[in-house]
């Protein structure tokens, strides 16, 4: 069980990653910040706030971030 949570977390450690890479393309950062808010958990919720207050990001980003923020709150009531 300690190996799946694991890798779960480096899954959301990459995908955090690349959606803060603004050497990455624009499309790419999205999608990663898509995948963050389909896992859903909580440490994807954490991913997706530091995303929203990283303020290297585009403000765009910042807001797709935070929709993911509110998609995953919703979901949980």
């Amino acid at each position: 069980m300690e190996d799946a949570k694991t890798q779960q977390d480096a899954q959301l450690k990459k995908l955090q990653d690349i959606a803060s890479d603004t050497g990455l393309p624009s499309e790419l950062r999205y999608k990663a910040m898509e995948q963050l808010g389909r896992v859903g958990s909580h440490e994807a919720l954490v991913s997706l706030l530091e995303l929203v207050a990283n303020e290297k990001l585009a403000r765009q980003e910042r807001e797709a971030a935070l929709k993911y923020v509110a998609e995953i709150l919703k979901s949980k009531h």
